[in-house]
């Protein structure tokens, strides 16, 4: 079983656009939070990740999303988040945002485990990712 984690996300008038409905980059902030949400829920804060693995955290490199309903001010979302694919050094988050039991938007992420590049520190190089990072989440 693949960890899921649901996170409810209240929609602040600050997030919408003159229509009211949520301006769609405020998602992407969203999801960045729902992946870092996740790696909490696993045991690995991203803080103590950073430290613990001497890594400088996980860039996104692509991202998409599907738009089926719209959120509005004053709505509560649920966005349920889980890994869907490993690879060495990169890995793909899945979110789904719910709105009650409807799916209003699929969306996906591939992000990158890296550190400071071994020649240069103002760098950053893909790293391996660490086998017992992954098995957290299994």
């Amino acid at each position: 079983m693949t960890l899921v984690n649901r996170r409810d996300v209240f929609i602040e008038w600050g997030d919408c656009d003159p229509a009211g409905i949520v301006y769609y980059p405020r998602y992407f902030v969203f999801f960045d939070n729902a992946t870092v949400s996740l790696f909490a829920a696993a045991g690995l804060p991203k803080h103590e990740m950073v430290k613990a693995y001497d890594i400088v955290g996980f860039p996104m490199v692509d991202t998409g999303a599907r738009f089926s309903i719209p959120s509005k001010w004053g709505e509560t979302i649920t966005i349920e988040s889980r890994i869907s694919k490993w690879k060495r050094s990169s890995f793909d988050v899945a979110h789904r945002v719910l709105k009650g039991e409807d799916v209003a938007i699929e969306a996906w992420e591939t992000r990158v485990w890296v550190g400071r590049h071994p020649d240069d520190p103002d760098r950053i190089k893909s790293q391996p990712i660490p086998e017992e990072v992954k098995a957290r989440f299994a």
